[in-house]
């Protein structure tokens, strides 16, 4: 039976989209059988940023009206034999979604996945609604600055309200010399605000727009740093305490020429 986990923080721009996706690809490295669901429909992103946007060809409408199968909505990775996208449908709002459907359909999911992940929307309104009405799990992501913090603490009482109880937390963007110089809130900030347990800390890395891009997750590569990172959120999710991944500091040199 699948965890189904949905991946939220009420505002827009924090990555959360980014943590979706790095966490299918780290979690279906291991062998799991790894579900992904974009539950944006005004956006829809997770199929572009995945480079499978051509392989789409059924949408969630298209199920809902007996069009096709829910398995045929389901799009296959390229790179990864157990990492499936269900990917979002623009025709549909929020307003119109069938719920009982959506949780028939998890449930389905639940049969053949052993994770699933819900991209939720940005905001607290109804597709934050719908998203988090799937799932008895969230992943909350953050950046350290006063209007992600404040938004997510309204978001952690709300999940807390629609019984979601099993919480965690992620710091996404985390730039160490910002909070070392006082220019962000810090990691303990964070904790006092939000009191949720810290799953994971992963690095701002430039790389992470051009990957996107690309439809190349930087999962991918083996030797960057949001690799390690998404390594240790997965062995945390499972139950591992571990030590966080620590940016290792460049020579002086170094920082100058690159």
């Amino acid at each position: 039976m699948a965890r189904v986990i949905v991946v939220t923080s009420g505002k827009g721009g924090v990555g959360k989209s980014t943590v979706t996706i790095n966490l299918g690809y780290a979690f279906s490295s291991l062998g799991y059988k790894v579900c992904l669901i974009d539950s944006d429909f005004g956006l829809k992103n997770l199929d572009v940023m995945m480079g499978l946007e051509n392989r789409v060809v059924y949408d969630l409408r298209d199920a809902i009206e007996g069009r096709c199968t829910l398995n045929q909505i389901l799009v296959k990775d390229k790179r990864m034999e157990s990492l499936y996208l269900l990917p979002a449908c623009k025709s549909l709002s929020f307003e119109t979604i069938n719920m009982k459907y959506m949780t028939s359909m998890i449930e389905k999911l639940k049969n053949d996945f052993d994770y699933i992940f819900i991209d939720s929307p940005a905001g607290v309104e109804k597709g934050f609604q719908y998203a988090c009405g799937l799932a008895h799990e969230a992943i909350v992501v953050i950046n350290l600055d006063v209007a992600s913090l404040r938004d997510a603490d309204r978001v952690v009482g709300l999940l807390l309200k629609q019984d979601v109880d099993q919480l965690h937390m992620i710091v996404n963007k985390y730039n160490h010399d910002d909070v070392t110089r006082g220019r962000s809130l810090s990691i303990k900030d964070a904790y006092e605000i939000l009191s949720i347990p810290l799953i994971g800390i992963v690095y701002d890395d430039h790389d992470i727009i051009e990957s996107h891009n690309k439809g190349l997750p930087l999962y991918l590569d083996k030797n960057s740093l949001v690799h390690a990172c998404f390594d240790k959120i997965v062995r945390r999710l499972n139950g591992e305490d571990i030590p966080f991944t620590k940016m290792k500091k460049r020579a002086f040199f170094d920082r100058i020429f690159k």
